[in-house]
């Protein structure tokens, strides 16, 4: 478990939200914005943390990933739009400007040798403190001095620092940007009762419907935890604790004979009103050594592809309901927004009873802007593709392939049409083999085309609705 408080050099107990024991800020706060292994540190990468557009890049002369604010000092232009230059340092695209890690600029082309602009506090850029832990690169949105001492949210027993514990555990990684805000994704991810229904024929089935007893044990500032005892599958799979650290990580915790240990572990990181980058992690703790064997096998990508069709079965309802929560009062009105007669929802009305009582509103004085068509919901690419380099790569690979097959069974179409027409006396059986091999490329492509659409697009009708066999 992450440690919820520590002390500043005055001896007073500061947590993520600040120390106003009535309110929370989500400046104050750790946030995960990329996973390490999807980085490139040959360029600038953009990112939007709290409607704060920033630029990660990699220094090497330090060997650490920075983050910056995303634009110049001089004239405002996007830090990510350059490129790290001949000296190691993040270079202006528009008048070459340069800046070191810490936010200092090194220098300006345009003035004169004996200049010293580059000096002024004013030719600085705002410099965020950033940490690298569990495969996932975090940054500090509020203030700097508070940054060293506010917990990074963490799951202990994933700690890659420890070789006992990282060879026990073999973890899934995804992640996506998605079209709700932090705190629905929160809410849906806390909320287990709706795996059955939801996720029906992907990773739930509604013949495992059972009644849902939900208790809280520990609930404060810091977030709450709670347990289901019978756990999912009606309860075969044995008891399950949850974990909501405020204001936007929680996992569920289940032990089983059968399986072993598995974790569920999901980020929220707010990008700005209506939208959020979810980061989820799927540690598993094997009683057996072939299912992690064969976990290891299977390519990040493909996982991938699962992955982002689990998040689908609920993308567009979630865009939705939170536009109807909205134009019903929001937060401060849930309880009456919302009809939650059972203890199933007691995560849920945890969560938003935590939002209330410490001022918790996530971009209070922004509305959602209007629904989006189902199109734009399922798109893949922009949301996930391009910003994954094993699902970027993938594609380029695929796509080399496809090329490569329509070449071979041209090359081959042709060598028919030749041999037709040079030859008197043909191998009956040499030419039945070439001549089949023309559907085998045809069919080769169209298969792989589908395989392609899946990195652009998400299916339209999800696995729930599909009709029973």
């Amino acid at each position: 478990m992450i440690t919820n408080a520590v002390k500043n050099s005055h001896n007073i107990p500061l947590s993520a939200g600040g120390t106003d024991p009535e309110y929370f800020d989500w400046q104050e706060v750790w946030y995960p914005v990329h996973y390490v292994e999807d980085l490139d540190k040959t360029k600038p990468t953009p990112f939007t943390l709290l409607e704060r557009d920033i630029v990660i890049w990699w220094e090497e002369k330090n060997h650490q990933w920075r983050v910056f604010e995303d634009q110049s000092p001089h004239r405002l232009a996007p830090l990510s739009q350059g490129r790290i230059n001949e000296t190691g340092c993040l270079e202006c695209p528009y008048h070459g400007w340069a800046f070191s890690g810490r936010g200092n600029c090194e220098i300006i082309p345009q003035q004169k040798e004996e200049g010293k602009a580059e000096k002024s506090s004013r030719a600085t850029v705002k410099s965020l403190p950033t940490k690298v832990c569990q495969c996932l690169l975090f940054v500090y949105a509020g203030k700097v001095e508070n940054a060293a001492q506010t917990p990074i949210p963490t799951v202990d027993v994933l700690d890659e620092n420890s070789d006992k514990s990282s060879n026990e555990w073999v973890c899934l990684n995804t992640f996506r940007d998605l079209p709700y805000d932090a705190l629905t994704l929160m809410e849906n991810v806390l909320d287990s009762s709706h795996i059955p229904y939801t996720h029906h024929r992907t990773v739930g089935n509604r013949t495992n419907v059972s009644p849902v007893e939900l208790e809280v044990v520990e609930s404060g500032k810091w977030g709450f935890k709670g347990v289901w005892e019978e756990s999912p599958r009606k309860g075969t799979l044995g008891r399950q604790e949850t974990t909501f650290i405020a204001p936007a990580m929680m996992w569920h915790d289940l032990t089983s004979k059968q399986f072993g240990r598995t974790l569920t572990v999901v980020y929220a990181t707010p990008i700005r009103k209506g939208e959020c980058r979810l980061f989820a992690r799927f540690p598993f703790k094997f009683s057996s050594p072939f299912p992690k064997f064969f976990i290891q096998l299977s390519p990040r990508w493909y996982s991938h592809l699962g992955q982002n069709g689990v998040l689908e079965d609920d993308q567009i309802f979630l865009h939705h309901q939170e536009r109807y929560l909205e134009a019903k009062g929001g937060s401060p009105n849930f309880s009456k927004a919302f009809y939650l007669p059972t203890k199933a929802d007691l995560f849920v009305f945890e969560l938003r009873s935590w939002v209330n009582k410490y001022n918790a509103q996530l971009f209070s004085n922004a509305s959602l802007s209007s629904a989006l068509y189902s199109e734009i919901l399922l798109d893949r690419y922009h949301s996930h593709t391009k910003k994954c380099s094993s699902f970027r790569n993938a594609l380029k690979f695929l796509q080399r392939i496809k090329i490569g097959v329509i070449i071979a069974t041209s090359a081959m179409l042709m060598i028919i049409l030749l041999l037709l027409l040079i030859l008197e006396y043909l191998n009956i059986i040499g030419m039945i083999f070439m001549i089949l091999t023309l559907p085998l490329g045809v069919v080769s492509w169209l298969g792989l085309n589908q395989l392609e659409k899946q990195f652009y697009q998400g299916r339209e009708t999800p696995p729930r609705n599909l009709p029973d066999n």
